[in-house]
This record gives structure tokens, C-alpha cells and sequence, in this order.
């Protein structure tokens, strides 16, 4: 049986098992807030959920990518953007706790009203939307090249069969799936790892000499990460959804726990691209690492990237009907969610048979929303609402022109790939703060 006939094997007998084995949502608050038997996830649930829905195809194709190009400090530098989950549990356990707000949405309606929940609205809306073809995208990839028949098949069948456990159990299915995905991309990390380290001349010297710790080598990189993770968590639904299902103190530990143990994921699936580097090999490092070691191996590695892709998928598609039907205060029914999820599947994979061109500008950088730094970092100081549109309009300001390449390369004061996004950063996020903050000063 060839590779590709294996690949449909996983894909739809996982998929399947996963559907007979989730619950089925009987009540709103089971499918969209992950009750079961009037129980929240517990810290090991939740902890697992928040790792592997962050994991996605997407994230370690890069991680294992960065690895070829800059050595271990490449997975470091990304695994940089895993500080996300400690800023959001110690931001998000205070609102709940000291604020005594219920949700992001509640909390931003409270302070700066319904305008500024709209705006934020529509900024994870496109998130979500994104993160369907995103990671479909890198599915399809392993099936045949962009374009062909199979690619689109196994993109279109992926998504139905994802979609067929979510839409059965809502929140509680995607939790359910992910603490099971979560183990098995552990076990399947560990194989690929025996089989690297049995490399003869391959150990963890060559992992820790293989990068050097310097600006145009990965560190640009590794700093806008860890200034975007002042903003970034926020505007990810998948993330805060689960912020705000379990007890304060169950939740601010399993962020903690996710945010180190999500980084070390991240650093240990880079050590592919590392290895790759050592071969000499080019190109996608996961799929020539896969070759090098026979069929056995590139199947484990395309079945972490079908674990993975599935969990952030059936996740988003339990927050964009959250978003619409909870949040947004749509229809409050199990009917209604479900043909939300079933809505955004469809309107999700769309854009996969459009340009390439297309899918990038319709994407929400992280840039981008490095607006909402201080009005979560600072969410307990007095400012006017005028304060929230002025530093996220700023954000966005910025990403626009990292995209389109219009910042002063004299405001860059390092080289090499990622300098243009560090500074952007720095100076767009100094930005945001000063004119977040002027408001109240001229209140005063």
C-alpha cells in the first residue's frame, strides 16, 4: 500500500474513532462551555487542550523549518511566542478574580463599550477564519501538490470529517479530542526523536552548537515573539475560550503549565529541522527528514501534522460558533451552533481554491493586534474609551506597513531576516502604549 493510501488510512480511521468516542452536547453548556456532568475541565485536561490546540500543522512545520534554517535557536525563537499562555493565565486570572468579569467581551463592553467589542470582534472572526484554510492548507500538502485533484480532496474530506465530531459535541468534543491528540503527539514526537538520536554522529551537542545565538541568526525573531506575546494571546479565541471554563485557580495554573510545556514541544519538534540542517537537506525539513527515514517515519510525521491540524480545527469551530452565539449574543441553541460551525467550515475552505495573493492580505498578523497590549496589561487603569481606538487603530497602522514594506529601514537598528518585524514591533508597540495612556494624561 502506497504512502498516500496509508495517509487516508489515519486520516479517516482517526477521525472516526474520534467520532464515536466524543460526547454528544445535550445541553448549551456542555457544547459551549465544555461541562460534564456539571463538571469543568480539570487542570490535566485543560493543560493538554490549550498545548495541542496551539500545536497546529502550521506551527510545527514552521518550528521544524526554522530549525533547518537557523539551528536550535530558530525553535527557540518560536517557541518565544509560548510566553502567549503565562501573560494571558496571570492577565485573564486577575480580570475574573478582581475584576469579576465573565468574559473578554464582558469586560471590554463594561470599559470601553459596544464599538470596541465590535472592532475586536471582527479582528478574531478573521482570526478564526484564517486558522480553517491555514491549516487545511498544510493537510492538503501531504497529499499532493497545491492545486491537484488529490490536494483538494484530502482538504475538503479533513474538514467534513473534523467538522462531523465538533459540530456532535461542540466544546466538549474539542477538549475530549485534544487531551487524546495531545498524547499521541507526544508518543509520535518520541518516536521520531529515538529514531534522530540513533543517527550515528547525531547527539545533543550537535543540537546545542547548532545555531548561533545572535540578531540576524534567529534572535530578531525570538524578541518580536516574546513582544507580540503581550498581545497575541488576546485576539485568539481558541486560547481565551478556555480561559474562562474551569475555576480561576485551575486555570491560571494550566496556563502556566502550557506555556512551558507548549515551548518545550516547539524546541524538541525543531531538533527535525536541526537534524535536517546536519544532513545537509533542503527544503520542507519535516517531509525530508520523513524521506531519509523510510515510510514508517514520514508516516508518524504526517500523522502529528493530521493530530495536530485536527485539534486546532474542530477548536476553531467551536469558538467561532461560541463567538457568534454566546459573545455576540446571537440565538442561544444547540441547533443554531452547530449550523454556525457548519457555516464557517464551508466559508473557512473556500478561499483555499482561490489566489495565494488573496489568503495572504485577508490574514490577520500578529502585528497587527499589538493594539491590544495596554488595554490588557493595563485593563485595571481608568482611560477614557477613546484610549482603546487609538492604540488598536495604531496597531494596525503598523502591521500594514510591515506588510506592505513601508517602514523606515531607518528605524531598524539590526540585520538579517525578522529585523524589519522586530522593530516594527518595538516601535509600534511603543506607539500603542504612549497613545493608550495620553487620554487619561489630558484628562487630568
Amino acid at each position: 500500500m502506497s504512502v498516500i493510501n496509508w495517509q487516508w488510512l489515519l486520516v479517516i480511521s482517526s477521525s472516526l474513532i474520534f467520532f464515536f468516542l466524543s460526547p454528544l452536547a445535550k445541553t448549551t453548556d456542555e457544547f459551549f462551555k465544555a461541562t460534564h456532568k456539571n463538571k469543568a475541565p480539570n487542570t490535566l485536561m485543560l493543560t493538554g487542550s490549550l498545548i495541542i490546540s496551539w500545536i497546529f500543522a502550521k506551527s510545527i512545520t514552521i518550528a521544524a523549518n526554522l530549525g533547518l534554517s537557523y539551528g536550535l535557536v530558530g525553535g527557540v525563537a518560536y517557541a518565544g511566542y509560548y510566553l502567549s499562555f503565562a501573560v494571558a493565565g496571570v492577565v485573564l486570572y486577575k480580570i475574573r478574580v478582581n475584576g469579576k468579569y465573565e468574559s473578554i467581551h464582558h469586560f471590554l463592553i463594561s470599559k470601553f463599550g459596544k464599538s470596541a467589542m465590535t472592532i475586536f470582534s471582527l479582528l478574531i472572526a478573521f482570526r478564526l477564519f484564517n486558522e480553517v484554510w491555514s491549516n487545511t492548507m498544510v493537510i492538503g500538502s501531504y497529499f499532493g501538490e497545491t492545486g491537484s485533484s488529490n490536494y483538494y480532496w484530502a482538504i475538503v474530506v479533513f474538514t467534513f470529517l473534523t467538522l462531523s465530531y465538533a459540530v456532535k459535541g461542540g466544546l466538549s468534543s474539542s477538549i475530549f479530542t485534544d487531551v487524546i491528540q495531545m498524547v499521541l503527539f507526544g508518543i509520535l514526537l518520541c518516536i521520531i526523536l529515538w529514531n534522530i538520536f540513533s543517527v550515528e554522529d547525531f547527539n545533543v551537542s550537535n543540537v546545542l552548537q547548532s545555531g548561533t545565538w545572535s540578531f540576524d541568526l534567529g534572535l530578531n525573531l525570538f524578541f518580536a515573539a516574546i513582544i507580540q506575546s503581550f498581545s497575541y494571546p488576546f485576539h485568539d479565541p481558541v486560547l481565551t475560550d478556555r480561559a474562562f471554563i474551569s475555576s480561576p485557580k485551575v486555570t491560571r495554573k494550566s496556563f502556566l503549565w502550557a506555556s512551558v510545556l507548549g515551548a518545550l514541544c516547539i524546541i524538541l519538534f525543531s531538533i527535525i529541522g536541526v537534524f535536517a540542517k546536519e544532513q545537509g537537506f533542503s527544503g520542507q525539513a519535516a517531509v525530508q527528514v520523513g524521506k531519509f527515514f523510510g515510510v514508517l517515519v514520514l508516516l508518524v510525521i504526517n500523522f502529528i501534522m493530521i493530530t495536530s491540524a485536527a485539534s486546532t480545527l474542530d477548536s476553531t469551530f467551536s469558538s467561532f460558533s461560541k463567538l457568534l452565539v454566546l459573545d455576540l449574543g446571537a440565538k442561544n441553541s444547540l441547533t443554531f451552533g452547530r449550523a454556525v460551525m457548519i457555516a464557517v467550515a464551508i466559508l473557512g475552505t473556500l478561499p483555499v481554491f482561490l489566489d495565494a495573493e488573496i489568503l495572504s492580505a485577508t490574514t490577520i498578523s500578529g502585528t497587527m493586534v499589538i493594539g491590544l497590549t495596554p488595554v490588557f496589561i493595563f485593563w485595571k487603569k481608568d482611560v477614557p474609551k477613546m484610549s482603546f481606538f487609538l492604540s488598536v487603530i495604531t496597531g494596525v497602522i503598523f502591521g500594514f506597513l510591515l506588510v506592505f514594506k513601508s517602514f523606515p529601514t531607518s528605524l531598524i537598528f539590526t540585520t538579517g531576516k525578522y529585523a524589519d518585524l522586530l522593530w516594527v514591533n518595538i516601535w509600534g508597540i511603543s506607539s500603542c502604549i504612549i497613545l493608550y495612556l495620553i487620554p487619561s494624561w489630558i484628562k487630568k
